[in-house]
């Protein structure tokens, strides 16, 4: 959903953490498909931690080792949210631009 010589922020780190990109003109191909279908599963995880917590949180016998392994599995969630968020900002922009 990019127009030419726009970048798509993918919703994955490429080597060493570093942000991948994606430049096509073709709306609709494998890796815009790919991407769609990664975002979708990346805020569909971040739904259900966000329930596991809501439930952890309300439970005072929660060990800390349980608490640490949610903290970071949401600060991943977060991370992956984040992007997608910044990507689809940015894919509005472009779409819609401000008058």
């Amino acid at each position: 959903m990019t127009t030419p010589n726009e970048l798509r922020l993918l919703p994955w780190s490429g080597p060493e953490g570093k942000p991948c990109f994606l430049s096509t003109d073709e709306q609709g191909g494998y890796m815009s498909r790919l991407a769609d279908n990664v975002e979708a599963v990346q805020l569909g995880t971040a739904a259900e931690l966000l329930e596991e917590a809501s439930e952890t949180l309300s439970d005072r016998d929660v060990a800390p080792d349980e608490m640490r392994r949610l903290a970071k599995e949401l600060s991943g969630a977060l991370r992956d949210v984040l992007r997608v968020a910044t990507s689809r900002g940015h894919l509005l922009a472009v779409v819609e631009p401000h008058p």
